[in-house]
């Protein structure tokens, strides 16, 4: 991100800068971590349903969005954050593309009208919300069979212990960010 605008780098949006809201803890998942993060998702990520829980700057929708996902949905509890997204969302003609007002764990406790293959977790650093949304992904209906599940936290703290039938794939550490992909059993 630079200019207070994220860039998409790949896909349909390759090269679209979106303006990022001025908002404390809003720190969208950086260039270098996407890029890498969506060469794993790479066989997978056209034709999929993503969510975007703790969605902010919106980088890792619109990035899926950009690469072919069938459907996009972004989770959002800061009300002008979720003007932008709905916005930048619009900017694009995304038609793919739905943004949620409301808090991600309340959501996830509420109808399951859907399942989704790729579920992209990437709340405050200082939150501590990581581990009770893998959890209650786990206990609710909210997963695809195989789903897969990207999750970011600071690099000096170790990843959550994930669910019993959760696997993890893949793990890597970049600057102050460490970041995984797990597959949901």
């Amino acid at each position: 991100m630079a200019d207070g605008r994220l860039r998409i780098i790949g896909g349909l949006y390759r090269g679209r800068r979106l303006p990022v809201p001025a908002q404390p803890g809003l720190r969208p998942t950086g260039d270098r971590i996407r890029e890498t993060l969506f060469n794993w998702l790479a066989p997978v990520v056209e034709g999929a349903h993503c969510l975007d829980l703790f969605a902010g700057s919106g980088a890792l929708g619109f990035e899926a969005a950009s690469r072919g996902a069938a459907e996009v949905v972004m989770v959002e509890r800061t009300a002008s954050v979720v003007r932008i997204l709905e916005a930048n969302a619009k900017r694009l003609g995304a038609l793919a593309l739905r943004v949620v007002h409301a808090d991600a764990l309340q959501w996830l406790q509420g109808p399951c009208d859907r399942t989704f293959d790729i579920v992209f977790l990437d709340p405050p650093f200082a939150s501590g919300l990581l581990r009770p949304t893998c959890d209650l992904l786990a206990r609710h209906c909210w997963l695809a069979p195989r789903a897969l599940v990207y999750l970011e936290a600071p690099a000096q703290d170790e990843l959550p212990a994930l669910p019993g039938t959760w696997e993890l794939l893949r793990h890597k550490r970049a600057g102050q960010v460490r970041y995984a992909l797990a597959m949901a059993a």
